[in-house]
C-alpha cells in the first residue's frame, strides 16, 4: 500500500484543526459514491463526536477519521501542537 499526502494545513487552535478537517471531509464526500460518503456524512453533523475530537486535541492527543471507497482510503489526521506528526 502507498500512502500519497493530499494537504496539509497549520491551525492556529484545535477548533480551528477540526474546522479544516470538517471542509476536507465536505469535499471528499462530494466525490464519494453515496453509499460511502454516508458515514462522513453523518461524522459532518455528529456535535458529540467533533467535541470528542476537540477533547482529544486539547490534551495532546492526536484525532483521526478515516473514509474509504473501494480503491482509496482517506485519513484525515489533526496533530496538536508540538507532537510528531
Amino acid at each position: 500500500m502507498r500512502s500519497i499526502a493530499l494537504g496539509s494545513h497549520r491551525a492556529a487552535s484545535p477548533r480551528l484543526a477540526l474546522r479544516w478537517i470538517r471542509e476536507r471531509t465536505s469535499h471528499i464526500t462530494d466525490q464519494l459514491d453515496t453509499a460511502y460518503a454516508r458515514p462522513g456524512r453523518h461524522w459532518l453533523t455528529d456535535e458529540p463526536e467533533h467535541e470528542r475530537a476537540l477533547a482529544y486535541l486539547a490534551t495532546g492527543t492526536a484525532y483521526q477519521l478515516t473514509l474509504h471507497d473501494d480503491s482509496t482510503r482517506y485519513v484525515l489526521v489533526a496533530y496538536p501542537r508540538g507532537a510528531a506528526s
